[in-house]
């Protein structure tokens, strides 16, 4: 599992609202048996109001979506299986929106 590593929603009753996960944790810790992940909303959804700077718009597959720090969770390793993307390529925006929920800069 690598960092910024998109992973499909496991749980069905909340994967029409939150499609995919984004695997937060460093490759440097090694895999544990829980990781932290934010969940992805997708541009179109009625229900989020962005904040600037907390959440970013990130493209998967010519697709927008939102990152929702503020609902992080920690999910067993185990139920996230074939990452369908990696966000590396947007490491700034995510790491920004993780130092703005956890310090207001």
């Amino acid at each position: 599992m690598a960092q910024f590593d998109v992973y499909p929603n496991p749980n069905p009753a909340s994967r029409a609202r939150i499609p995919y996960l984004v695997a937060l944790p460093s490759d440097l810790l090694g895999t544990f048996d829980a990781t932290v992940v934010a969940p992805l909303r997708l541009k179109t959804d009625r229900d989020v109001v962005p904040v600037l700077r907390l959440n970013p718009m990130l493209q998967i597959d010519g697709e927008t979506y939102f990152l929702r720090p503020q609902e992080l969770a920690a999910i067993a390793t185990r139920n996230l299986k074939n990452p369908v993307a990696n966000l590396s390529t947007q490491r700034e925006e995510i790491l920004a929106a993780l130092d703005f929920l956890f310090t207001g800069f």
